[in-house]
């Protein structure tokens, strides 16, 4: 491997507005909607962000930079989060926190299993919920002195993110299909549908999932999501 490219020699200390301040969160998320609600939520703490879109790219960000936090998707197009969580749990130097993200709740003791240091289920838009599940594993030489001032403050990211996610699944409707490729369908609306608050969606990617694991024909479920994002698209168009 290369050599990394370190955390600068000094950090800017965290304070208690901003108790993530100096820190490097890598997102590893496919949906642009779940990602800019993370980049918000980083932004009001005092983090920097960097995103990969898939396993891959995420391999090779690693490659060059060593981020501070690592919070991993799993569920994207190129595999399985798990496993990549498993490698940078048994990584040296390891990363200080290293956390999995779903929604799907039942995946986060497969998540801990794997060496996850924590398991946020999605929606994540709670900087509560954001700042306290970073703090509780990182290093006391990065802990913020005092009590942090946090209020309930939720992030609502920007719609256009949505439609880009809906334009993208749109894109894997359009290509073969496969069995492999529904589960991913099911799994990345759900997620999306959660937290842009789109019970339509939600339910149908629940359906589709439904039927996937029963072994049933989808053929209706898989129509009924196509149609769905393509209603959504067309607001996109009308706007």
């Amino acid at each position: 491997m290369d050599k990394l490219e370190q955390q600068p020699r000094y950090m800017p200390a965290p304070t208690a507005q901003r108790p993530l301040l100096g820190l490097t969160v890598l997102v590893i998320e496919d949906s642009r909607f779940a990602c800019e609600a993370i980049r918000l939520l980083c932004l009001r703490s005092g983090a920097r962000i960097r995103r990969a879109d898939c396993l891959r790219a995420a391999r090779r960000h690693l490659q060059v930079y060593r981020p501070s936090v690592v919070i991993a998707d799993l569920g994207l197009p190129d595999g399985n989060g798990i496993d990549l969580i498993a490698d940078l749990a048994k990584a040296q130097p390891r990363v200080d926190v290293l956390l999995a993200i779903s929604g799907e709740s039942f995946r986060a003791a497969d998540a801990i299993a794997a060496g996850a240091d924590g398991f946020m289920a999605k929606p994540i838009k709670s900087l509560v919920q954001f700042q306290q599940s970073v703090l509780a594993f990182l290093p006391a030489d990065r802990q913020p002195k005092g009590p942090c001032v946090i209020g309930d403050e939720v992030v609502e990211p920007d719609h256009m993110a949505f439609q880009d996610d809906m334009a993208h699944i749109a894109d894997v409707l359009g290509d073969k299909t496969d069995n492999k490729t529904l589960d991913y369908v099911a799994q990345f609306l759900s997620g999306v549908a959660r937290i842009a608050h789109d019970k339509a969606l939600e339910t149908a990617a629940s359906a589709l999932a439904r039927k996937r694991a029963l072994g049933h024909s989808v053929d209706q479920e898989k129509a009924a999501i196509t149609g769905l994002v393509q209603a959504r698209l067309a607001l996109r168009m009308a706007i």
